[in-house]
């Protein structure tokens, strides 16, 4: 199979969301990712979905692999249930652009401090936030989530104690806590996607730093009160016995009916650049520059001997 360019494959946004496989087999027919499990085979296209996410017991080949990487499929390795991120693929983009100005952006505090303002202006669309500190701006979040929580809390007859759980002890929280964890860890597999996909970085945070997956925390705050929560809550309430499964197609559905994944596209192009560059139709150009400390840049595959 000849490898597509990067203009015959569907963008990010008009892709299926994600896909948690476990206990399986991945390999690879034509353009399609072959699963096999004791149940049968499923083949899935490719380029039809945005990120798949590989749970124990999953073998990949490596012409499985190969397909997923051309296509452009986010592949993201994941622990058990989902709750825990190991690795992630390569990125469905030539440019950098996007890169660079979350580069330049982090590193400028006056910049810095406009993307995060950004960020809050997309959680309070109908408040003007422009005026606010930093400090302001996170009580007002503390605010907004408590409220997220008791609200829940009252329409599902779900006790809620607060947020308590362990990272390597999935059943120590109560079944609340396991359902929170679960949902989140789906969102931070779409939102971890869609930045590799877009060439970003994950590591370079605005609101959370210092971590690898600093702006994958970011993202997947913009969508928790308005996914998550709700549905852990609703799960919670039902006690099923397979939790995590039921939290998993739940986010599923629920990401696919808001059109999350399109949402993080258009949110992380609104963050990053100006309202004239955010045409998501706009062509993707292969293009390398050099760098130059006078200029900014100068063309490539072009001889300077003579300067």
């Amino acid at each position: 199979m000849v490898r597509p360019d990067l203009q015959e494959l569907p963008q990010v946004s008009d892709r299926l969301s994600f896909l948690y496989l476990e206990h399986c087999q991945l390999s690879r027919e034509d353009s399609a990712i072959l699963v096999r499990d004791e149940n049968g085979t499923v083949r899935i296209p490719a380029a039809s979905i945005s990120t798949l996410l590989l749970g124990p017991g999953t073998n990949v080949t490596h012409r499985a692999v190969e397909l997923i990487g051309d296509a452009g499929v986010g592949i993201v390795w994941v622990g058990e249930r989902g709750v825990r991120f190991y690795a992630s693929g390569r990125p469905l983009t030539s440019r950098a652009h996007l890169l660079i100005r979350q580069a330049e952006m982090v590193s400028n505090q006056r910049l810095h401090l406009q993307v995060v303002r950004k960020m809050y202006q997309i959680r309070f669309p109908d408040e003007d936030t422009s005026g606010l500190t930093t400090q302001q701006l996170r009580g007002r979040e503390g605010s907004r989530v408590r409220k997220a929580y008791k609200e829940a809390s009252d329409k599902w007859g779900v006790k809620w104690s607060g947020r308590n759980y362990d990272p390597n002890d999935f059943f120590q929280g109560d079944l609340v806590n396991q359902a929170l964890s679960a949902g989140n860890a789906c969102l931070y597999g779409l939102a971890h996607a869609v930045i590799s996909a877009l060439g970003c970085s994950p590591g370079l945070g605005f609101v959370h730093v210092g971590h690898e997956n600093s702006f994958v925390y970011d993202i997947a705050d913009l969508y928790k009160v308005e996914i998550t929560i709700p549905v852990a809550f609703e799960v919670a309430s039902e006690e099923p016995e397979d939790l995590p499964g039921v939290v998993r197609r739940r986010m599923r559905d629920k990401m696919a009916a808001s059109h999350i994944l399109e949402r993080m596209v258009k949110d992380i192009r609104f963050l990053f650049l100006k309202e004239e560059e955010q045409d998501n139709s706009l062509p993707e150009v292969d293009v390398t520059y050099l760098w130059d400390s006078k200029k900014g840049i100068v063309a490539n595959g072009k001889s300077y001997s003579e300067e």
